[in-house]
C-alpha cells in the first residue's frame, strides 16, 4: 500500500433502475472484501439532485427508482462503512460528464486507494472521463480484482477472452480507476454492522453549457431472470459477427427462450452483460440450453453444468463443449440456425393452431392467449401494430391474450404472415380443407337481396375463383362493408354498381370493371332500376 492514497475503497453507485443499483451492491461486496485484506475502509457513492429538477423545457427530469437516501441506507447494511451522497442540482439527470465531473473534484480532495464502477455503459464512460479529468490510471473491463502486497492487480480477458491478463496501475501513489464485472461476487448483507450516511454538495465547473439530455426511458421489463428461465440459447465467439448473433437472437424469440451470451459477445457489445454465463457471469440451471458457437471454454462451461440437456452446435469436432454436451452438433451455425428457426416456428404455430382447436375450454383459451402475447412481446410489437397485422381492433388482441375470447382461424393465419411463416408448413391437412370449406360457405350464402352463381365448380382449393353475383335494384350486397385476403376484380354485365372502397365511392357502369385489394374494406350496392349482375374474380391466398 502507498502512503500516497487512503486506505478508502470507493463504488459509484448507479441509482437508474433497481437491477443496476444491485448490480452496484454487488461491486460493493468486492470492495469490502479487498478492504478487509488491508484494513481499509469501504465507501458507497451516490450522486444526487436536491430534488426533481425540470428539464429545459419543463418536462420532469430524471427521478431514479429509489432515493439515493434509501440506497444509502441499504449501502450501509451491505458492507459499505461510509455512505457519501454528492449533491448538486445538475445530478437530476443521468449524464456521464456531470457525474465524472461531481465525482472528480471529490476524489481530489480524499486522494481513495480506489474507485470501483460495475461494468454497464454509463459505468465505462463515467469511469473513463473522470479517470481522465484526474489525470488518474483506469483498469477497464475487470473480471476480478485482488490486492497483492498493497497493489492492485486485476485480471482481465484479452484477444477475444481466450487469454486472462494480469493489469496493475504503473503509480500505486495515485487513485486507480477500474470497472469491474459485477456477478464475479454476489451482494450480502451484513447484521447489526450500520455505516455512517454523509451528504455533501458540490461544485460542477460551468462547462457543459449547450449539452441538454433530451430523453430517457426505462429498458421494457425482462419476462423473467436468466437463472430462473426453463429454456436458454446461448451464442458464442464462433458466431463471428453481430449479424451472426442477430440469427441467435432470432431463434431464441421463436422459442420463447432467454437469450444469452459467453464473454467474447458482450466484450463486442453483441449482447448486455446482463445476458453473460459462466464463471464471471450467471450460473444457470435450464431445462434445455442450446450452445451455439461457443467452443466450451472451462470459464463458460462453470456457469451451464446445471442445466438438464445442453444441445452444442459448433462446426469444431474437437470443440470442448461437445464433452459435456447432451447432443451434439457439427455444423456451419450460420448455415443451420435459418432452418432451425423455420422449423421452430413452425412447431410454435402448430402449438397454437391445437390450442384453437380446443378452444371450448377456458384453460386452452388461456394458454392460447398466453402465447400469442409471448411472441407479440418477443418481437417488441405493440398491440397496435398486431391489430394492424392481423386486421382486427386493439380491444380484440386484448381480449385474445388474456383468454377472454378466441380469435378465428383467419386470426391465425394473418399471425402466421406477420411472423413470415407461411401457413402450409404447420396447418395439417384436414385443417387446410376445413379452412377451404369455410371459404366455400361464405362464398355460397343467399339472400333475398342477392345471389350469386360459381362459375369454377370443382376448383374449391384452388386460389382463384370466379362468381356471377346478381344484386336486385337499389339493394345492398351486404348492409355492412366487408373484407377478406387477397385482391379481386370485378366486372359490371348488366346495370350500375356502387363501389365503396374504404371511405371512397366508385361508380361502375356496364362494361367497366375495377381490380383492387381485397383486404380494404368494401360494398357494393346497385344503383339501377333492375337488377345489376357481376362478374366477380377473387384470388385467395
Amino acid at each position: 500500500m502507498s502512503k500516497g492514497t487512503k486506505k478508502e475503497l470507493w463504488v459509484c453507485i448507479d441509482l437508474r433502475s433497481r437491477r443496476l443499483f444491485e448490480l452496484s451492491l454487488n461491486v460493493l461486496a468486492k470492495a469490502r472484501e479487498l478492504a478487509g485484506s488491508v484494513s481499509g475502509v469501504t465507501v458507497a457513492v451516490l450522486l444526487d439532485a436536491p430534488g426533481p429538477q425540470p428539464l429545459q423545457d419543463g418536462r420532469s427530469g430524471h427521478q431514479p427508482i429509489i432515493s439515493a437516501n434509501d440506497a444509502a441506507e441499504e449501502c450501509t447494511n451491505y458492507g459499505a462503512d461510509r455512505a457519501c451522497i454528492l449533491a448538486n442540482k445538475l445530478l437530476g439527470s443521468p449524464r456521464p460528464d456531470l457525474y465524472a465531473s461531481a465525482l472528480a473534484g471529490f476524489v481530489a480532495r480524499h486522494n481513495p486507494m480506489l474507485v470501483m464502477f460495475p461494468l454497464t455503459d454509463f459505468g465505462r464512460e463515467t469511469a473513463a472521463r473522470t479517470a481522465r479529468i484526474v489525470d488518474a490510471g483506469l483498469i477497464s473491463e475487470c473480471v476480478d480484482v485482488l490486492l497483492e502486497k498493497g497493489k492492485v492487480v486485476a485480471n482481465c480477458p484479452a484477444w477475444g477472452g481466450d487469454f486472462m491478463c494480469r493489469i496493475t496501475f504503473l503509480d500505486p501513489s495515485r487513485t486507480g480507476f477500474l470497472t469491474i464485472q459485477p456477478h464475479a461476487v454476489r451482494a450480502t448483507e451484513v447484521k447489526g454492522r450500520p455505516g455512517l450516511v454523509d451528504r455533501v454538495d458540490v461544485e460542477i465547473p460551468d462547462i457543459h453549457k449547450g449539452i441538454k439530455l433530451l430523453s430517457n426511458s426505462p429498458r421494457p421489463k425482462e419476462a423473467q431472470r436468466l437463472e430462473d428461465a426453463h429454456t436458454i440459447v446461448v451464442g458464442g465467439a464462433g458466431l463471428g459477427n453481430i449479424d451472426n448473433f442477430s440469427l441467435v437472437r432470432e431463434l431464441s424469440v421463436a422459442m420463447g427462450a432467454e437469450l444469452a451470451a459467453t464473454r467474447p459477445p458482450v466484450l463486442e457489445h453483441w449482447v448486455d452483460e446482463e445476458r453473460l454465463i459462466g464463471q464471471t457471469g450467471k450460473s444457470v440451471r435450464p431445462k434445455l440450453l442450446l450452445s451455439i458457437g461457443t467452443s466450451g471454454a472451462v470459464q463458460y462451461v462453470a456457469g451451464i453444468m446445471e442445466a438438464q440437456t445442453i444441445v452444442a452446435v459448433n462446426r469444431d469436432k474437437n470443440a470442448p463443449i461437445f464433452q459435456i454436451a447432451d447432443i451434439g452438433i457439427i455444423a456451419d451455425a450460420k448455415t443451420i440456425l435459418p432452418r432451425l428457426i423455420d422449423r421452430v416456428s413452425q412447431v410454435t404455430m402448430r402449438k397454437l393452431a391445437d390450442d384453437l382447436g380446443t378452444r371450448e375450454k377456458s384453460d386452452s383459451r388461456n394458454a392460447f392467449g398466453e402465447r400469442v402475447k409471448k411472441l407479440r412481446e418477443a418481437h417488441n410489437w405493440t398491440i397496435e401494430a398486431l391489430s394492424k397485422a392481423t386486421g382486427q381492433s386493439p380491444e380484440f388482441i386484448e381480449k385474445v391474450e388474456k383468454g377472454i375470447t378466441t380469435p378465428p382461424v383467419a386470426f391465425l393465419l394473418r399471425f402466421a404472415r406477420a411472423l413470415k411463416i407461411d401457413p402450409d408448413t404447420f396447418l395439417r391437412r384436414e385443417e387446410k380443407a376445413l379452412i377451404r370449406s369455410l371459404k366455400d360457405q361464405a362464398f355460397m350464402k343467399r339472400t333475398q337481396d342477392y345471389a350469386y352463381q360459381t362459375l369454377s365448380p370443382g376448383e374449391e382449393s384452388h386460389h382463384l375463383r370466379a362468381f356471377m353475383v346478381t344484386i336486385e335494384a337499389k339493394k345492398a350486397h351486404k348492409p355492412l362493408a366487408y373484407k377478406h385476403e387477397g385482391e379481386e376484380f370485378i366486372f359490371v354485365l348488366e346495370g350500375e354498381l356502387k363501389l365503396t372502397l374504404g371511405d371512397k365511392d366508385h361508380r361502375l357502369r356496364s362494361g367497366e370493371s375495377i381490380h383492387f385489394n381485397s383486404d380494404t374494406p368494401h360494398k357494393l350496392k346497385s344503383i339501377s332500376s333492375e337488377a345489376t349482375r357481376c362478374l366477380v374474380v377473387l384470388f385467395t391466398p
